[in-house]
Formats: C-alpha cells, structure tokens, sequence
C-alpha cells in the first residue's frame, strides 16, 4: 500500500451540514406535497445544474416559468439558502484540523458548490481557508461525478492519486476518483472517517 500524501475532502456532508430539509421539513401541508416538490420540481437534477455553473436567477426563473403554482417554494430554495447551511460538522473539522497540523499532508477540497454560494460559507467559515488548493465546480463549469473534474485537480495541484486519498459522502462521487487511482473513504460520520484513515497508515 502506497503512503497516503494528500487528502482531497469532499465539503458538504463532509465537512460542512447543508440540507434544505432545513427549510423544507415543515413546509408544506402534507408530505407528499414535499415528496412531489423535491421528485419533480426542485429536483437533484435540477440543483445540481447551478453546481456546474448555471446562475441561481436563471434557474429560478426557469423553474417558475414551467410552475408558476409553485412559486413560492422555488425561490425560497435560494431565497432561504443560508438557513439550510447549519455549520461544520465538528468531528471532522477536528480531523481536518489535526492533519493539518501535522505538516505530513499536502490537503485540497474538491466540491460540487455553486459558485456565488461558496463564497457566503468562505465568508462564514474560516477552515475553508485551510486547504492547499481547491476545486469548485460552479468555478470550472462541470461537476461530480464527471472525470474531467478530478482531472483538473489532478493536474493543477501535480496530485499522484496513489499517494492520494479522496472522501466523499456521495458513493456515485467515489468511482471516477477510484477510476484514477485514488485511495477513497464513503464519509458516513466523523468516527468512522478516523478509523478509515488509521487503516490507510494515517494518524
């Protein structure tokens, strides 16, 4: 097994809590309501087209102009996006933090973010500001899980991904990483995040 020399996290589920059950969870008057809403109007799909650069006002729009029944809950999805960022999840900021500290780790952030987004967390959380390097779709145009993406961090940050090792709590997010080489955690908590990196030789 190659020494582990770089650690690329993953930011939301990972790092940071983001979930717009936040907003969403009391919403509506009946859950299949919510269920419709999330399957059929602000879809994964749909979201995940900012992450890879589209303008959060266009979407918007776009999605009003095709359900204009649903207006109200379309805009409040970036309308209240801030409230659907709790904060860090503290047992692996820890983590991150201890890596850091030991100078033995060269350490980046791959992201699927919309781009004007990921500024209000720069603003709000000062660990963002730790890593070596970072890649933010909403900044390169393309997103998880397509290849080219890691490619990018690859290659910008001169990365060998068998001295690498990528975390990420989207299985689908881990088969392009695992295609190049890298060694790969599935984040499912801080705990067992620890315990996956004392395997790889880590800590």
């Amino acid at each position: 097994m190659a020494t582990i020399k770089t650690i690329v996290f993953d930011l939301g589920g990972v790092l940071l809590d983001w979930n717009p059950m936040y907003v969403y969870r009391d919403y509506f008057d009946t859950e299949e309501k919510r269920t419709f809403f999330f399957e059929k109007i602000c879809t994964s799909d749909w979201n995940e087209e900012q992450d890879a650069g589209r303008s959060i006002v266009e979407a918007t729009q776009l999605l009003i102009a095709e359900h204009p029944e649903w207006e109200k809950p379309i805009r409040d999805f970036y309308g209240r996006w801030t409230e659907m960022l709790q904060g860090p999840i503290h047992g692996t900021v820890e983590i991150f933090k201890q890596l850091k500290d030991s100078g033995n780790y060269r350490i980046y952030a791959l992201t699927n973010w919309q781009a004007d987004l990921f500024n209000i967390a720069l603003v709000r959380y000062n660990f963002l500001h730790w890593f070596d390097g970072r890649v933010v779709s909403g900044e390169e145009k393309t997103r998880k899980p397509y290849l080219p993406i890691y490619k990018t961090l690859v290659d910008r940050f001169s990365i060998v991904p068998a001295e690498a090792v990528y975390i990420d709590d989207n299985l689908r997010n881990l088969h392009p990483a695992k295609e190049l080489g890298f060694s790969t955690i599935h984040f499912q908590s801080p705990e067992q995040f620890r315990k996956e990196l004392e395997l790889l030789g880590v800590f």
